[in-house]
């Protein structure tokens, strides 16, 4: 075993240590967490944050990583043990250059943010919000322009951070696909609205018994409550502090069943990626997931590619009947999934259908462009958003809390984060287009058999953690890189079939 990296490595636990403290926090903040805890909280999160701080950002530390990045160190090392220092090395720069000082305070203001937003969006006032968001907004640019090097574009260096290697050259050739396939598509079916019917779900469909089904189907895909726990919160999350403690949350909403079990097995999606990296990488700067991109592939792969399939439903659509006396019996299964994948253009981007989906993600990077090309104020924020929506999906929120308040992300100064959930889609359509190719998916799921398909995820993409970017693991699953006509391919087969175009 090479000396320093032993070395690195005793410093790094108790980084990861301090990471794994503030992710109970925000667990505890989003779920539990009375309501007046957050200002005395956050002063003890910028505290923790300052500390982890202080162990990642020091000369010793500074003086390993790049011992070990040097080539003749770097062949002493295995390739787990160098995608660590890669990633340490990434990080350190990161933090190197912003003043621990104002890493705090910005560690405090997103940990109150949180409560600020869900207070705004409740009473769909972006006044109440718009000066922390404006503090969040000039902090991220701050740190962006420390990491700037010659002309390079501020969001560029956000997109990175969720997906490396990714550009707005390369999002907006994929965005622009998405807009000259997708747009007319939704058009076609906008004309055809009354060919589907979903007046079955206008009906009160029992909390209790939502609770109780969501969690039977979390473990149907493979969630294993061993390793994690289902709780409640405003807008459904994963968060992972290792691999045998993976949580997350779904909402229950009394007039709306499908939302409380599409979200619970999207949000498994995430959690089985997080339980299935391998044990050596986990509690390591490379133990989660490789980006936000792949990330969502996983979830999506999960609610949409598998959870809307007919396949998926053969053998639960019984159970959920049953969960429900009386309120399904007159429903069969060909309506319900065809309900289940009904296309509409909506307000809420949370609960988009798998079509119109991506248009709601285009919004928001449109937004982030021109908020980090300073083209666009804080305070314009609520016309621009509502302009984009007519724009582009035909309508225009009544109120902030359906328009730009919608989302917690800002809160968090997660810019660059929403074309990931894109990103996501088409890598799993991607990966589902050459996993065909191998096991016989439809087979599995109709005998309720989601074993291979849950093998064949972690040794193709779940068990290398953040060893491989996006890229890499798309490579050495089939040799193939990006490519984004798998998705075009997907979405219209699969919706001019159902619409009968």
């Amino acid at each position: 075993m090479n000396q320093n990296y032993e070395e690195l490595m005793s410093k790094i636990e108790k980084a990861q240590a301090f990471q794994e403290a503030l992710s109970l926090f925000e667990w505890d903040n989003q779920t539990l967490a009375p309501k007046m805890a957050m200002d005395n909280t956050a002063k003890t999160i910028g505290l923790l944050s300052n500390e982890f701080f202080s162990v990642m950002v020091n000369d010793r530390v500074k003086e390993l990583i790049y011992l070990l990045s040097e080539e003749k160190e770097a062949e002493t090392l295995t390739f787990n043990q160098k995608a660590i220092v890669k990633q340490l090395k990434k990080t350190f720069d990161q933090l190197e250059k912003i003043p621990p000082a104002e890493y705090q305070a910005y560690s405090e203001l997103t940990a109150k943010a949180n409560s600020i937003w869900a207070k705004a969006k409740e009473e769909k006032n972006f006044d109440a919000y718009k000066d922390t968001l404006g503090e969040i907004i000039s902090y991220q640019k701050k740190f962006a322009s420390y990491r700037q090097t010659g002309d390079q574009k501020l969001y560029d260096i956000l997109l990175d951070d969720f997906e490396e290697g990714f550009t707005m050259e390369m999002l907006d050739q994929f965005f622009d696909k998405m807009k000259t396939a997708i747009i007319p598509l939704v058009k076609k079916i906008s004309e055809k609205q009354d060919f589907i019917k979903r007046d079955f779900l206008n009906q009160s469909f029992s909390v209790e018994q939502q609770k109780k089904f969501s969690k039977e189907v979390a473990a149907y895909v493979g969630f294993d409550f061993d390793k994690g726990v289902i709780a409640e919160s405003a807008h459904p999350f994963t968060l992972n502090l290792h691999n045998k403690d993976v949580r997350i949350t779904t909402h229950y909403l009394e007039q709306n069943l499908e939302s409380a079990i599409f979200s619970t097995i999207h949000e498994c999606g995430h959690g089985i990626y997080e339980m299935n990296i391998a044990d050596e990488l986990t509690q390591t700067p490379v133990g989660g997931g490789t980006s936000m991109g792949v990330h969502e592939s996983q979830s999506r792969f999960f609610e949409n590619v598998i959870g809307r399939s007919e396949a998926f439903w053969v053998p639960l659509y019984e159970k959920l009947q049953a969960a429900f006396p009386g309120q399904l019996d007159a429903v069969s299964r060909e309506d319900f999934v065809a309900a289940m994948n009904y296309s509409k253009p909506g307000l809420i981007r949370t609960e988009a259908d798998e079509l119109t989906y991506s248009l709601h993600v285009l919004i928001r990077y449109e937004i982030e462009k021109m908020i980090f090309a300073d083209q666009v104020t804080v305070e314009e924020l609520p016309a621009l958003w509502n302009q984009k929506y007519q724009e582009y999906l035909g309508l225009t929120p009544s109120h902030d809390g359906e328009g730009v308040l919608q989302d917690i992300h800002w809160a968090g100064g997660s810019f660059g984060y929403f074309p990931s959930y894109a990103l996501g889609s088409a890598i799993a359509a991607q990966i589902y287009d050459y996993m065909k190719s191998k096991i016989d998916v439809e087979d599995c799921l109709v005998k309720g058999n989601l074993k291979p398909i849950e093998a064949f995820l972690k040794e193709h993409i779940h068990q290398y953690g953040a060893t491989k970017n996006t890229k890499e693991l798309l490579l050495a699953m089939s040799g193939e890189a990006f490519n984004s006509d798998y998705y075009i391919a997907y979405l219209t087969d699969k919706y001019t079939k159902l619409y009968q175009l």
